[in-house]
């Protein structure tokens, strides 16, 4: 079945945390559209058994659907296949965030409300009231250090530029093409958001609270953020500094199948938050 509200959930090995935010995604996206959303969780294949759980929410939930891909190949990727298939049912807004609950559920009716003036809107770290709960000083240190950077390099104003928590309207999707982008592990988030500014459209950045993940492990290293951040220049230097990479990491490639429910500086529109020193 079709749906205008659409929320996407990559997963790899999230056995721990998958059966509680979905149902919690659900319960909010009920309140926000009733009977007109769907929860797409777009497993990786993942060993721990994530994607089998999933299913099992499939069956019981309706409104929820599983996109199973043979293999782990990169979030970017994995975005792409739920955008792909999320426009292809007839969203036009579609949410993607973490499935560890580092992003809460909470925020998304402040998501979807900012949405209705913004085309893009991210739930932003690093705006005024936005916070980071449970990480060690250095690490702050360095993801707000790693924002900052991104930002400069882009001469935008953006505060929190690799956020995975976002709501994008369909028509920046049909403009921007996901799939034309030339990073696809963690600076994809990056550079849609940079194509966004690019072709005028209004991001606006909603303050989050940002909790640690309580089960599984992170993803992320030091060595891949160190990775990805290196790739931003070729964002806005793509002549100078040669093409991206497919992805970041040792990601593999492979197509993905469907389970249905069980029933230069660059001007930009921002809206909402003034720019960070």
């Amino acid at each position: 079945m079709d749906a205008s509200l659409w929320l996407c959930l990559p997963t790899y090995d999230e056995a721990g945390n998958i059966d509680r935010l979905v149902r919690a995604v659900a319960a909010q996206l009920e309140e926000l559209a009733p009977s007109d959303w769907r929860v797409l969780v777009v497993d990786d294949a993942s060993p721990d058994g994530t994607g089998e759980l999933a299913e099992r929410l499939a069956e019981e939930i309706e409104g929820v659907e599983v996109l199973h891909r043979p293999a782990k190949e990169g979030l970017g990727r994995a975005y792409l296949a739920g955008f792909a298939h999320a426009l292809d049912r007839g969203a036009e807004l579609v949410i993607v965030m973490d499935a560890d609950f580092s992003h809460d559920p909470e925020h998304l009716p402040a998501m979807v409300a900012a949405a209705e003036d913004a085309d893009l809107v991210l739930g932003s770290r690093y705006a005024d009231g936005g916070q980071i709960a449970d990480w060690p000083r250095l690490r702050r240190m360095l993801s707000r250090f790693g924002s900052m950077y991104a930002r400069r390099v882009l001469g935008v104003q953006v505060r929190d530029l690799t956020s995975g928590f976002r709501c994008v309207r369909r028509h920046v999707l049909e403009t921007v093409q996901p799939s034309t982008l030339r990073a696809q592990g963690y600076v994809f988030n990056i550079e849609l958001t940079y194509r966004a500014l690019g072709a005028g459209f209004a991001v606006r950045e909603v303050p989050i609270c940002f909790r640690d993940r309580d089960a599984g492990v992170s993803k992320m290293s030091l060595p891949i953020a160190f990775e990805a951040l290196m790739l931003v220049p070729k964002l806005r230097w793509p002549r100078l500094a040669g093409p991206l990479p497919a992805a970041t990491g040792a990601e593999r490639a492979g197509e993905p199948s469907v389970s249905e429910p069980a029933d230069g500086s660059m001007a930009q529109d921002t809206v909402g938050d003034a720019p960070a020193s």
